[in-house]
C-alpha cells in the first residue's frame, strides 16, 4: 500500500505501515482484522480498522505519534496548541465549551449554532446570551452576526463570544471586526468552522478565523474536507485561553478509545491541504463556477445564492444554494426526484437546497449532477414565490428559565395546542441545518409550534423532538 502523502503525515504512516506488517493481536478491537474468518460481510467493515493504541502507536504512546500529527496541524493553521477528534466537531465544540468558565457564567452565542453547542451549555451550566442573524431581505438568508449584537450585549460580562462560521448557507459574519471588538473586553473568540475547513488555503477563499484574529477554530474535517466520518479538528490560541484547561476538557468527553483511520485522515487532510491546498481549492472552485454557469442558463431569473448577494469576503464561494422558490418549485420534491437517479444532496426544504462541493470532486461528478438535475428543474418549475425566511434562521427566543434547569426538570407530555405558552424540555431542530427553533427553557410560541408542523409536512425531518410526530410536546411541569 502506498501513498504520496504518508512521507510527510506521520499518522497515515502509521495506518498505512500497520497493515503492510504480520501481526498476531491479543489486544483490543476484538475484530483483530479476522472478522472475515467470522463472516465475511462483518470483516469488510471492520477488517481495515485499527486503534490509536497498540495501532497507530504503542500501547504506552511511546512513538508519539499523534502528538507529531497535532503540531503539524498546528503549525500549518498558525495556532498554539491541536488536538484531533474521533468525535466530530460535537465533541470539539462539547470540550472547548466545558473550558471556558464555570456554571452561571454568561456566553455570547450565535443562534444559528449547532445542536452540539446547545448540548454543552447543559453540560456545562453556562447561560446563553443569544445574539440574532441579520437576514438579507433578498435572499431571506442568515448574513451572520452584526457588531452592534455584541455591543448590545456586553454590560451583561460574557466570558466568550461562540460564533458558528461559515453559517450553513454559506454566509459569513462580519469576522474580523467581531474579533477586534471582543477583544477590546479581553473575551475570547470560539468558532465553529465545522463547513469552513477548506477557507485559508487560497487567496480565491475567505481566511480561516485564526487568520483573522480568533482564539479557536473548530472544523469537521468529514464535511468540506476528505476525511472519515466524524473526523474533527479543534486548534486554540493560548493568549485569552488556557490551554491547560482545554487539554484537560477534550480527554474529559473523548472516547479513551480513538479509532485509528479518522485520526490517520486528519492528518491525510493537514498534508494534502499543506501540499496542495491552493491547487485543490481552485480546481474545486473552477468546477463549481462551471457548474453554476451550465445550470443557470437554462433560467432567466438567478436561481444560486452568489457572493456578489453579500459583502466581499462574506460568502463561501464554492458553496451551491439553489433558490427553489426561485423556480417555484419545492426543494424537497427536486430531492426525491434526484434520489431516484442515486443523487444525494445535503440539504432539502420548501426554498432551498445545499449541494455539497467537497475537494473529492471532479468535472463529471458535476456533469452527472447538471444533466440529472436540469431536467427535474424545467418538469417542475411554477410560478416564482416570494422569498421565506426558514424557520431555523427566523425565531427569536423567549428565555424562561437555564437550559440546565430545563433539562433536568420533571416534565410531562401536552398535546401541541395546549403547548403554546409553555416552557419546552426539548431541544427540536429541523435537520440538517441542525439549528434550533426551540431549546430547552424557553417558551414555545404559535410561531414555533405551526411552523415546526408546517416545516414537518412541507417533508423536512424534524429532529430531537421526544414526539417525532409533533402531536405533543415534552414541557416542563
Amino acid at each position: 500500500m502506498n501513498s504520496e502523502l504518508r512521507n510527510s503525515a506521520p499518522l497515515l504512516d502509521a495506518y498505512l505501515r500497520y497493515f503492510e506488517t504480520e501481526r498476531t493481536a491479543f489486544t483490543i478491537p476484538g475484530h483483530k482484522q479476522k472478522a472475515h474468518r467470522l463472516d465475511e460481510g462483518l470483516g469488510a467493515v471492520v477488517d481495515t480498522d485499527t486503534p490509536l493504541y497498540g495501532g497507530l502507536d504503542e500501547i504506552k504512546l511511546t512513538e508519539g505519534t499523534l502528538k507529531k500529527a497535532e503540531g503539524l496541524a498546528a503549525s500549518l493553521w498558525g495556532a498554539d496548541y491541536a488536538r484531533f477528534s474521533t468525535g466530530g466537531s460535537t465533541h470539539a465544540n462539547q470540550a472547548i465549551i466545558l473550558a471556558l468558565g464555570k456554571p452561571g457564567d454568561k456566553v455570547a452565542i450565535t443562534r444559528t449554532a449547532h445542536r452540539s453547542v446547545l448540548s454543552a451549555l447543559v453540560l456545562t451550566g453556562l447561560e446563553p446570551i443569544w445574539l440574532t442573524p441579520e437576514i438579507d431581505q433578498a435572499t431571506g438568508v442568515p448574513t451572520g452576526i452584526p457588531v452592534s449584537e455584541l455591543e448590545r450585549v456586553l454590560d451583561q460580562k460574557p466570558i466568550a463570544l461562540l460564533l458558528t462560521e461559515p453559517g450553513y448557507l454559506g454566509t459569513i459574519s462580519e469576522l474580523a471586526a467581531l474579533i477586534i471588538k471582543a477583544h477590546e473586553s479581553s473575551i475570547p473568540v470560539i468558532v465553529d468552522a465545522a463547513w469552513g475547513g477548506h477557507f485559508g488555503f487560497n487567496s480565491q477563499f475567505p481566511q480561516h478565523v485564526l487568520q483573522l484574529g480568533a482564539d479557536a477554530l473548530i472544523t469537521s474535517v468529514h464535511k468540506a474536507l476528505p476525511g472519515y466520518s466524524a473526523s474533527a479538528l479543534l486548534l486554540a490560541q493560548g493568549k485569552l485561553l488556557n490551554l491547560d484547561r482545554i487539554e484537560q476538557s477534550f480527554e474529559t468527553t473523548h472516547t479513551t478509545s480513538p479509532a485509528g483511520a479518522p485520526l490517520a485522515s486528519i492528518d491525510g487532510c493537514r498534508a494534502l491541504l499543506q501540499t496542495r491546498g491552493d491547487e485543490l481549492t481552485g480546481e474545486l472552485l473552477s468546477h463549481v463556477k462551471a457548474f453554476k454557469v451550465a445550470v443557470q442558463a437554462n433560467f432567466d431569473s438567478p436561481i444560486f445564492l452568489k457572493a456578489t448577494d453579500f459583502s466581499t469576503g462574506r460568502f463561501d464561494p464554492v458553496k451551491i444554494v439553489l433558490r427553489a422558490n426561485i423556480l417555484g418549485l419545492s426543494g424537497v420534491d427536486v430531492e426525491r426526484e434526484l434520489q431516484k437517479a442515486n443523487i444525494r444532496v445535503e440539504m432539502a426544504d420548501r426554498d432551498t437546497i445545499v449541494f455539497l462541493a467537497t475537494l473529492a470532486d471532479n468535472a463529471e461528478d458535476f456533469k452527472i449532477l447538471e444533466n440529472a438535475l436540469v431536467p427535474i428543474l424545467k418538469s417542475l418549475q411554477g410560478p416564482t414565490r416570494t422569498t421565506q425566511t426558514s424557520l431555523s434562521w427566523s425565531v427569536v427566543p423567549t428565555v424562561a428559565m437555564s437550559i440546565r434547569d430545563a433539562y433536568f426538570a420533571d416534565t410531562e407530555f401536552v398535546p401541541a395546542k395546549e403547548a403554546v405558552g409553555r416552557i419546552s424540555a426539548d431541544l427540536i431542530a429541523p435537520y440538517p441545518p441542525g439549528v434550533a427553533v426551540v431549546a430547552p427553557g424557553e417558551l414555545l410560541t404559535e410561531q414555533i409550534v405551526n411552523g415546526l408542523a408546517a416545516t414537518q409536512k412541507a417533508g423536512v425531518r424534524i429532529a430531537y423532538a421526544s414526539d417525532s410526530t409533533l402531536a405533543t410536546y415534552r414541557v416542563t411541569r
